[in-house]
């Protein structure tokens, strides 16, 4: 029943994550931490951080991680090919009509309309993680706040906008001061 369960849920996400991985991060959270409550926030947020260090697209990463940790082996299998079954179908149905009309007007006005869309799905997913990251579980409570963590997400911004640094150099430097940063807090 789990492996129907995450398979259903998974190919609704595969089906309405319009914009990319990026764009299915907040139904994924929906489905995985809301409804279902199969994982809390704080491990929703480890899943997404190593769903985007491995390689592959973030949602495929995210529905295998997810499966793997509700059903094993087989759940891992169930969400994957629930996330990758409606693309399957829709993109090459798209590209097929795409070819077809790529010139006509009205095609780029919905393409245009889509854009703020989907800015606006993976804005709200930043600020959910950044409030997790800033005020821990507890968000907006100011006896929370995590000054590290505000510090290196307002580091990490600022040399990734200001310098275009290697992401990859970036966010390995923020998990190494996060390491220091917790094992001096431990002393």
């Amino acid at each position: 029943m789990i492996y129907l369960q995450l398979f259903i849920n998974f190919v609704q996400i595969g089906l309405f994550s319009i914009g990319g991985g990026y764009a299915a991060i907040p139904l994924i959270q929906e489905v995985v931490v809301k409804e279902h409550g199969w994982l809390s926030m704080s491990s929703f947020t480890d899943l997404i951080t190593i769903a985007e260090m491995t390689p592959g697209p973030i949602a495929v990463n995210s529905a295998t991680f997810v499966g793997l940790r509700i059903g094993g082996i087989a759940g891992a299998v169930a969400a994957t090919f629930g996330c990758i079954f409606p693309s399957l179908f829709i993109v090459s149905f798209l590209a097929y009509l795409y070819r077809k009309y790529k010139n006509l007007t009205g095609s780029q006005s919905v393409l245009g309309c889509l854009r703020p869309a989907v800015a606006a799905l993976i804005a709200s997913s930043g600020v959910s993680m950044l409030l997790l990251v800033v005020f821990g579980d507890k968000s907006a409570a100011l006896s929370e706040f995590n000054v590290v963590g505000a510090v290196l997400f307002a580091g990490a911004f600022f040399v990734l906008r200001k310098w275009k640094k290697n992401p990859i150099l970036v966010m390995s430097s923020c998990g190494v001061i996060g390491v220091l940063a917790g094992l001096i807090n431990l002393w």
